[in-house]
């Protein structure tokens, strides 16, 4: 048996049921605080923690070329059934160290983390900030969401500030944009609520605080 990635424990085992309950909302329904970040023309984007691949195809329905980066086998195997798409290049690789993708010396114009954050703890977040960062091409953006609330039990998550995360990512380079809070919980799970954070790398983008 094989030793789940940190940070993916519990994925596998529930991968139908969170398969079902990812594809349940939309791509512009959960990313619409953030849609005007994304660019109309075509775009290099990258999707790390892509689940069952709900954004991945959102962004390839955009025209946009999307590499999936995802650990959890289950999860991988569902994407490419329900997104098969030849704009999507699926790719098991993990924070915090992204050593597949680095290996390609690529930068994107979007790279976009989905519910992934809180799963690293806090050395993990000081190391992988700076590959999530190397991955941002200059004029760029990094988009991620911060979970709060209660921890399922057999998950492994871990509380994330706003504060904390801004400061790794300005030390990396990275500029804060849009910081959307107070966002109402999705998939019914009582008590969660996320938080929207977007940073730009280089760039001349607008500063946005809402929420």
């Amino acid at each position: 048996m094989s030793i789940p990635v940190s940070g993916t424990e519990g994925y596998a085992e529930e991968a139908d049921t969170l398969a079902a309950q990812y594809e349940s909302i939309s791509f512009t329904g959960v990313h619409k605080p953030v849609l005007h970040l994304i660019p109309a023309s075509p775009c290099r984007v990258l999707d790390i923690g892509s689940g069952t691949g709900r954004d991945a195809a959102g962004f390839a329905a955009m025209g946009h070329h999307v590499v999936a980066a995802e650990p959890t086998a289950a999860l991988r195997a569902r994407s490419k059934v329900l997104h098969s798409s030849p704009r999507i290049e699926w790719l098991d690789d993990s924070l915090p160290e992204l050593a597949l993708l680095r290996a390609r010396v690529a930068a994107f114009d979007v790279v976009m983390l989905t519910a992934v954050w809180m799963h690293l703890d806090e050395r993990q977040r000081q190391l992988a900030m700076p590959h999530v960062a190397s991955l941002v091409r200059p004029g760029g953006v990094m988009i991620m969401s911060l979970r709060y609330g209660p921890v399922p039990k057999g998950w492994r998550m871990f509380a994330v500030s706003t504060d904390e995360t801004t400061t790794l990512a300005e030390a990396s380079g990275l500029w804060p944009v849009l910081k959307y809070e107070s966002l109402d919980g999705a998939l019914g799970r009582p008590g969660v609520t996320w938080a929207r954070l977007a940073f730009a790398k280089g760039g001349a983008l607008t500063p946005t605080v809402t929420g």
